[in-house]
């Protein structure tokens, strides 16, 4: 059961908002040619398609021209937290001084926020009341390291903190899935690459960090079963059941496939490559 409090709450500044960013994400990160990219950026080099505005000249047609990864992709808010609070909207191209400590930043940023995001989702299930204290103090510390200094961030140890988190996470599941399943079922880093799994009752299942890479999930009831870290890339959700699935993001929906029967959690949207 999830929170009164609603699950948008808290997450407002955890979804990206591009018209607030410096092309961070474009110019950042790496990217090999592949069936996700058309062709290979080293990172600190801004993408071909980065116009002068910091917009994407091909958003609309990322797809089409070969770039699928990109809509596969979110910063979590990152990339406006470091152009806007970190930086204190100072642009790379204004100041070329900065470019190189920003674009090292903002990797560890979106990590960060990534946490706060699955930290916030923990706050809302009511199973998992008992550690709410816990969650709120590390969410809060999570929080405080997201504000530090450019040179604070870039030696920040984002690994040790992760761990931190990653073990209260695990609490949180396990008390959100305690009623749903008599018999605890643990798939945490099957292999489940192609899997028949049509109609598949999963509710409860933990599937973290398992790789469903075009796994057939179509019909499935993934009610409470938690998917933080599994790998959905091209897997068909065409049909599954997945409104109160335990740490699903946004990059997994858009990774995957689906389609207008997919039900999917209140905080995230249907991606617009999916079947109508």
């Amino acid at each position: 059961m999830r929170h009164d409090a609603g699950p948008e709450q808290g997450r407002t500044d955890l979804r990206g908002d591009c018209a607030q960013c410096f092309g961070l994400c474009c110019v950042a990160l790496p990217f090999t040619a592949s069936a996700d990219f058309a062709v290979t950026k080293d990172a600190g080099k801004p993408c071909r398609n980065l116009d002068a505005d910091f917009r994407c000249g091909i958003h609309t047609r990322l797809r089409q021209e070969g770039f699928p990864g990109c809509t596969v992709y979110d910063c979590f808010g990152a990339g406006q937290r470091v152009s806007q609070i970190t930086f204190g909207g100072r642009d790379w191209r204004q100041e070329p001084e900065s470019a190189r400590e920003m674009f090292a930043v903002f990797p560890v940023v979106r990590q960060l926020h990534e946490l706060l995001w699955y930290l916030t989702e923990a706050l809302t299930l009511e199973s998992a009341r008992p550690v709410h204290a816990e969650v709120r103090r590390v969410l809060d510390e999570t929080e405080r390291l997201t504000r530090q200094s450019p040179e604070a961030l870039g030696g920040l140890d984002v690994a040790a903190h992760r761990q931190v988190v990653n073990t209260l996470l695990l609490r949180t599941s396990e008390l959100a899935r305690a009623g749903v399943r008599r018999k605890k079922k643990d798939r945490r880093g099957a292999d489940l690459i192609g899997a028949r799994l049509k109609g598949a009752d999963l509710r409860g299942v933990s599937l973290r960090g398992a790789y469903l890479i075009a796994a057939d999930l179509s019909g499935a009831d993934l009610r409470f079963a938690d998917l933080i870290g599994a790998d959905l890339r091209d897997a068909d959700l065409s049909g599954a059941d997945l409104t109160d699935c335990i740490f699903l993001t946004q990059p997994q929906l858009n990774a995957a496939r689906g389609d207008a029967a997919t039900r999917l959690p209140g905080t995230l949207t249907r991606p617009a490559h999916w079947a109508a």
